[in-house]
């Protein structure tokens, strides 16, 4: 009999995990969403093979239940699934980046003859829904398994080998393990943006100038103030006791270089942030890690008629995809400046390399 999985939500993750899941197994794959757009447009795709009519069908017989919905969701439907019919010795994960709260409420499928194994693929895209879903999007990034210690050894290599499609990099912590280091390298960066871009919005009343001025490079540095307000709002709460940690510890990175910076220590200023910049140079480039990277490429460009349309059909022509493409500077009579954003690194050095053949200055910042 053909195996069975269960993908429970239909967006980017979910519908990424349901493509790498087919590129590797002869399975069947079944789709629930609340939304019932996302989960049409999902078998129209060939996403799923079918559509389950509830969580309840979805799960009776199936080897697999991956549950790629917001982490408070999760916490509910894990106990709404402990109450229902399953499949002896399944195994039901899911995608949330918090997991300690959620491996606490999945010991209500204890009695279940079934495994609950939390996963966290630390890979995004600025796209969003399934037709944003790619069988790649995983691909060298590393994907994040939280067993309990006393899992059967066997039902963690059964997920990896569901998931070895995704052709990600698999490791295995502790769910507050993951909930510290998530905190430090992913949540906590995005609250340090989105306070930042709340104290420049202050100044806009006082400063009219504000916006124009920070479209640049301050805009590029806190891109990631720009994510779901209501994810985030679900991820701080989940992860509360890892951010007030990491808060008091912020706060007192702050008074320290508030008395160096008041005292004018020169030479411990000057250590602060060479020992910041020799961390930050030391960590990989090519890797993928909790905060999806941007591949971008900036190109000098004349002030001639046509000229973006001719940089986006040299790359058409040869199949390179973009997803963003920013005009930074068009001053009439002086080069101005393309940011060109790709998908992956090998994207973005194909775009170089067609770029410069055709005459393009371009460069990596």
């Amino acid at each position: 009999m053909q195996r069975k999985a269960f993908i429970i939500g239909l967006g980017l993750i979910g519908g990424s995990i349901a493509l790498a899941i087919k590129r590797e197994h002869d399975v069947i794959i079944r789709g629930y969403d609340i939304q019932k757009e996302q989960l049409k447009m999902a078998q129209s795709l060939k996403v799923i093979d079918e559509i389950a009519d509830s969580v309840e069908e979805g799960v009776r017989d199936a080897d697999l239940i991956v549950l790629a919905i917001p982490v408070t969701k999760t916490e509910q439907l894990l106990y709404d699934i402990s109450t229902y019919s399953l499949k002896s010795g399944a195994i039901i994960t899911d995608v949330g980046s918090t997991k300690q709260r959620i491996f606490e409420q999945s010991h209500c499928l204890k009695e279940k003859g079934v495994t609950f194994i939390g996963g966290h693929p630390m890979a995004g895209s600025h796209k969003t829904g399934v037709q944003a879903a790619r069988a790649h999007l995983f691909e060298n990034a590393f994907y994040i398994l939280t067993p309990e210690r006393d899992t059967d050894t066997r039902s963690v290599i059964q997920l990896q080998n569901w998931l070895k499609g995704t052709k990600a990099s698999f490791i295995e912590l502790l769910p507050e393990e993951h909930d510290r280091i998530a905190g430090a390298i992913s949540h906590f960066p995005h609250v340090i943006a989105a306070s930042l871009v709340r104290q420049v919005a202050k100044m806009e009343h006082d400063h009219p100038l504000v916006p124009r001025l920070a479209a640049g490079g301050f805009r590029d540095i806190t891109r990631i103030a720009s994510s779901s307000p209501t994810m985030w709002r679900d991820i701080l709460l989940h992860n509360k006791d890892s951010l007030l940690e990491l808060l008091e510890a912020w706060m007192s990175e702050m008074e320290e270089i508030k008395t160096l910076i008041e005292n004018e220590r020169s030479d411990d200023i000057y250590t602060y942030f060479k020992e910041a910049k020799t961390f930050r140079d030391r960590l990989p480039v090519r890797e993928k890690g909790a905060i999806p990277a941007f591949y971008d490429l900036f190109v000098d460009v004349p002030d001639h008629p046509g000229v973006i349309s001719d940089v986006t059909s040299i790359l058409a022509d040869h199949q390179i995809s973009l997803t963003n493409i920013r005009i930074l500077e068009t001053r009439e009579d002086i080069m101005g400046v393309l940011r060109l954003s790709f998908r992956s690194e090998e994207d973005r050095e194909q775009a170089k390399k067609y770029l410069q053949t055709n005459m393009y200055d371009t460069y990596i910042m």
